[in-house]
């Protein structure tokens, strides 16, 4: 499976968007998929992830509150909505999927990564 991700773009702080992994050559819906950002000068950071059931969901401290993970199995799409942004939030937001159970946060564990999609928070 190839993770693509669409809907980035900007925004002013305090403003939301929606960000979509659909998967392409393949399902996602047999896998984990886990949103992960990278700032300039930054490592790849862990944001939010799913159980490939969508039953457990799991999120990175900051974001906890302003961001939801859902997913569409019949439809074979994942989403990341993003309310309340902050400058702080803005980077590259990249989607995996993955054959992960445990250890959600761990960018290792994904085997398939998409190209990601630019998010800028700024006004």
């Amino acid at each position: 499976v190839r993770p693509v991700e669409s809907g980035g773009g900007s925004v002013q702080p305090g403003g939301s968007l929606r960000l979509s992994c659909g998967g392409s050559e393949g399902t996602l819906s047999r896998y984990a998929v886990g949103w992960f950002r990278q700032a300039p000068g930054n490592e790849r950071e862990f944001v939010a992830a799913i159980h490939w059931s969508g039953d457990h969901k799991y999120y990175e401290n900051s974001v906890k509150g302003r961001f939801t993970i859902s997913r569409d199995n019949t439809v074979n799409v994942a989403y990341l909505q993003m309310n309340n942004l902050t400058p702080e939030d803005t980077a590259v937001y990249y989607c995996a999927a993955g054959e992960v159970y445990v250890d959600y946060h761990r960018p290792d564990l994904y085997n398939y990564w998409g190209q990601g999609a630019q998010v800028t928070v700024s006004s």
